[in-house]
């Protein structure tokens, strides 16, 4: 296998490569982009950083690559769409800065605490003073720790070696993952009400994005300390600066913006306040990750090579075509059950149940079982899920897979099921086929339904009674949300009743809680279904 290196990748890594006999390594830096266009299709695999863009006229000239190895986390500079396209798989290294990122988390908040940066600053101008720097210990404090993934998780340990009492907030954590790490898992509002300190390890995501703001914050104690060293824009910077120009908010310290560099004013404002302790997006920014992520790539080439299953690969290639031929009708349908029901859990995960009746389970299932897996991780991790690594992903996450078939099916020719088990025995259910080879949804929990899922949808529960419907449909009206189908089920007559609206426009919160208390619901959400295709981030190419 021949390997091109075309940006600065730590020696400790390619030492992995470079004895391995059945490698040829060729180190070539600072090429122009005619000189790497001329030379790469030579190559099998070309291991990249930041400097060197794998876009589709690269990927064109590099007729023999098979894999892309970017020595870091972030893959802009990836075409990965095309690189599927064409069948080459991109891998990355999501995790190599996973202590140097919790270590900066720690670094930030200790500088705030004992006042390091303003004290650094004013004894280097001459000064002697001692009593404006009075600081805070972290002992006994309650530290709060939104997200316990990888970064997280060693947060919440690091602050309980500095005897904080920890709680975590992560609804896609698995209950036993925070008994192993000694801390209390609670919700996002216990979090913001009782915790001295509150630091976020969180993807940006739709649902993560200014997850922290006005309401949150004035939710929270007053004198709290906030960290973000992990993802611009998952706290609201201007509602964050209001809060600590009030005193509310004791302090911030950031390393991470919504714009970078940064540019807005009130930006700046947040930048330069006394109380704010920030870094330029040094998370990752230690000799060691970068050593990591070299050694890292490397070892997924080698995996590669091995025939070993790649963790890291943020794609995959092409299914065996026959397999394809059996699977690709249902895709579109697992993708979409999953994206539905996704947003109905409340509960942490700690186990999936695939179930496959009818014709299908004829087949082998296990490429639509990994399908729907990715397709659940993808919303709950803050790393590409895929067909190679999602089985590993919820392996380390502390949560069950399973797959069941039979070859009986009632009503229906096919029949695909996902039951996701949480906390406490709390199980959610959602079925579906294909009607004329579109996705509908059968089956919501013990409720037969029958309905095509649509972008816009609101689903409630309430007690079956006379004139539910009429109201629901005033409030919608009388905020210009037309409703453009209505689905109902029922345990029994004037027992829980489950309502499934199809909608023209999205429900703003407001509008949900005017639902909920007319209706005195039990359940209630908004669910937001951009399209029922299929995923790329699955993996397959449908």
């Amino acid at each position: 296998m021949k390997i091109i290196v075309t940006d600065e990748v730590a020696q400790e890594g390619l030492a992995l490569l470079a004895q391995d006999p059945r490698v040829e390594l060729d180190v070539k830096l600072g090429l122009k982009k005619e000189e790497l266009l001329a030379i790469i299709g030579d190559y099998d695999v070309i291991i990249t950083r930041s400097g060197t863009t794998v876009n589709r006229e690269l990927l064109d000239a590099g007729k023999k690559l098979r894999l892309v190895a970017r020595a870091g986390v972030g893959i802009d500079n990836v075409d990965v769409d095309y690189a599927s396209s064409r069948g080459v798989i991109v891998v990355n290294a999501p995790f190599g800065n996973t202590n140097s990122a919790a270590e900066h988390a720690m670094a930030l908040l200790l500088s705030f605490c004992r006042n390091v940066t303003r004290a650094n600053g004013s004894l280097k101008s001459g000064e002697w003073k001692r009593a404006p720097f009075t600081g805070y210990e972290l002992k006994g404090k309650t530290a709060g720790v939104i997200g316990l993934g990888k970064v997280g998780g060693r947060v919440a340990t690091r602050l309980k070696a500095f005897e904080c009492d920890v709680l975590a907030c992560d609804p896609y954590i698995a209950v036993k993952r925070a008994h192993d790490l000694g801390v209390k898992l609670v919700s996002h509002d216990e979090i913001y009400k009782n915790c001295d300190i509150i630091t976020v390890h969180t993807p940006l995501t739709d649902e993560t994005r200014n997850m922290i703001g006005e309401r949150e914050l004035a939710m929270m104690k007053d004198g709290v300390i906030i960290v973000n060293a992990a993802r611009g824009g998952i706290i609201e910077e201007a509602a964050l600066l209001k809060y600590l120009e009030s005193g509310k908010v004791a302090g911030a310290a950031v390393d991470v913006f919504s714009e970078e560099p940064p540019k807005s004013e009130y930006l700046k404002k947040l930048i330069g306040h006394e109380r704010v302790v920030v870094t330029p997006h040094l998370g990752a920014n230690t000799f060691e990750a970068q050593v990591n992520v070299a050694v890292d790539v490397s070892r997924e080439i080698l995996n590669y090579l091995d025939d070993q299953p790649l963790e890291n690969a943020v794609n995959i290639p092409r299914f065996d075509l026959a397999l394809m031929d059996q699977m690709r009708p249902f895709l579109n349908l697992m993708n979409t059950l999953c994206e539905f029901g996704i947003q109905l859990l409340d509960a942490n995960i700690s186990k999936i149940v695939f179930g496959f009746s009818g014709s299908i389970a004829h087949y082998d299932c296990t490429p639509l079982t990994v399908c729907g897996l990715a397709s659940i991780l993808n919303r709950m991790v803050d790393q590409d899920v895929n067909m190679v690594n999602a089985s590993l992903i919820a392996e380390g996450m502390g949560i069950v897979v399973e797959e069941s078939k039979t070859t009986h099916a009632d009503a229906f020719s096919n029949l695909i099921t996902i039951v996701v088990e949480g906390e406490g025995g709390k199980r959610r259910t959602i079925s579906g086929t294909l009607f004329e080879g579109l996705p509908r949804i059968v089956r919501l929990r013990d409720y037969s339904m029958d309905f095509a899922p649509e972008e816009h949808m609101l689903l409630l529960h309430y007690a079956d009674r006379p004139g539910m419907i009429g109201k629901i449909g005033t409030i919608m009206g009388q905020h210009e949300i037309n409703i453009a189908s209505m689905n109902l089920g029922r345990s029994e007559k004037k027992g829980e009743a489950m309502v499934i609206l199809s909608l023209d426009s999205a429900v703003p919160p407001q509008v949900l809680e005017e639902v909920r208390a007319a209706t005195d619901a039990t359940f209630i959400k908004a669910i937001h279904m951009p399209g029922a295709r299929c995923s790329r981030s699955c993996g397959c190419t449908a």
